[in-house]
């Protein structure tokens, strides 16, 4: 006989996505590390609510907060930011979702018995309801760090880089990025696959900047797109899939490129699928981080044209054999702040000092890797950060201590929803000389 099937609980939802904004909030990690045992304990169907849940959570965060301080007499104590995030759950519920206003309430207000604070019954149900007569007021007297839910040392340093931009960079920020592919044009056209997707019902556009890429109009899981396990096409967004079209143009086919810091793979897997190089080296520090990027050389097909190496890019003693290479990517640490919108958390993850601590890094980086590299070959540095402090001001510090650098044109900052793209950062340089 088998198992009745496990009813649906909105309780349970909620629930877990409290105890992942504490996680979260406490500094046990991102939330892409901590939302896969969140999602263990509520039921499989449910595991998809959850996460569009504590991502919209993190991205409206500060506006939540805001709202709430707004309708609580004092700040709660701190063992009980349980029952301040509850509360800032249903709110969010109320203003950001199609959940009713009954459920939003009612469903929340349950969370407390879980909770084992009775007490909070009354508090949660009369906030929640003063919030929905008070909606227009309340959220009129949010200032520009709630409304924008961006901190202020964040909205400080746009402000100050884009004075123009800083707030549409902040309301594409607080949007969802679209889903773009990669398609593996070793395998077929971007054309073809895109007929592809429509007999299978998905509705796609290309991307005019990168040439294999195509955006769906809606997300949808990776076991729906038609080829995917066989490695017909990846996920990528097409400011990523820039990389693999300045190493073509700049470096002959056949040669030989370091990915130095090459997690989750997708920049290795696109710069071998173009044809453009004949080996990859690829380095990542983090062992658990290099097993995606197996992982994903693995589903195309192209384990036999890439080493892979656990180490620190920048102790180039430790793994370099001397033996110079034609093109370097260092897709840099960063903060990044051009993927926001994919990873709402980093504005509550990051503070202001991690930037002056990840230039330190990128430029280390920049000078030990350019040891490696030949004669007129070339060094792409990439971030996927929108500051200038680890972009355009790393590269021209770069420049004007290593005599034998050069910039290949103009370099390239894309700003988060800039041709649907996310954010990202592009300096071709060439070692003079061969």
């Amino acid at each position: 006989m088998s198992a009745p099937a496990r009813k649906t609980s909105t309780i349970g939802i909620r629930l877990a996505c409290v105890q992942l904004m504490q996680q979260l909030l406490g500094s046990s990690g991102s939330m892409t590390r901590l939302l896969p045992e969140a999602q263990s304990r509520v039921a499989e169907r449910e595991q998809a609510q959850l996460q569009a849940w504590a991502y919209g959570f993190a991205r409206y965060s500060g506006e939540l907060a805001g709202i709430v301080d707004q309708l609580l007499d004092k700040p709660l104590k701190k063992k009980d930011l349980d029952v301040y995030l509850l509360m800032q759950l249903g709110v969010f519920q109320l203003r950001h979702t199609p959940t009713s206003a009954h459920a939003a309430v009612d469903e929340t207000v349950k969370v407390v018995k879980q909770l084992k604070k009775p007490w909070a019954r009354g508090l949660i149900n009369a906030v929640l309801r003063n919030y929905q007569r008070r909606a227009e007021e309340l959220e009129a007297a949010l200032t520009d760090v709630q409304r924008l839910s961006h901190p202020q040392w964040l909205l400080s340093r746009l402000q100050n880089d884009w004075p123009e931009q800083w707030q549409d960079i902040c309301e594409q920020n607080n949007t969802q990025g679209p889903m773009t592919l990669r398609v593996n044009l070793r395998r077929g056209t971007v054309e073809g696959y895109r007929q592809r997707l429509s007999t299978a019902g998905i509705a796609s556009q290309p991307v005019a900047d990168a040439p294999a890429a195509l955006r769906l109009d809606s997300p949808v899981p990776v076991a729906q797109l038609p080829g995917f396990e066989v490695g017909d096409v990846s996920v990528q967004d097409a400011a990523a899939q820039l990389a693999a079209g300045y190493l073509a143009r700049y470096c002959p086919e056949g040669g030989r490129l370091l990915d130095a810091c090459s997690a989750p793979g997708g920049k290795s897997a696109h710069a071998l699928e173009s044809g453009s190089f004949a080996h990859v080296v690829a380095l990542d520090q983090d062992a658990s981080r290099l097993e995606r990027v197996e992982a994903t050389l693995s589903r195309l097909g192209l384990t036999d044209n890439c080493q892979l190496q656990a180490v620190d890019a920048a102790d180039i003693a430790q793994w370099w054999d001397e033996v110079p290479f034609d093109a370097v990517l260092l897709d840099a640490p960063c903060s990044g702040t051009g993927v926001i919108r994919r990873h709402p958390d980093i504005k509550l993850l990051r503070r202001d000092s991690d930037i002056d601590t990840l230039a330190a890094l990128q430029a280390s980086l920049l000078d030990s890797l350019w040891q490696t590299l030949r004669p007129g070959g070339l060094m792409l540095y990439a971030t996927c950060s929108i500051l200038k402090r680890e972009n355009e001001q790393q590269i021209a510090a770069f420049l004007e201590r290593t005599a034998d650098a050069e910039a290949l044109g103009e370099s390239r900052q894309i700003l988060p929803g800039e041709s649907g793209m996310d954010g990202f950062f592009y300096a071709p340089l060439r070692k003079q000389g061969g």
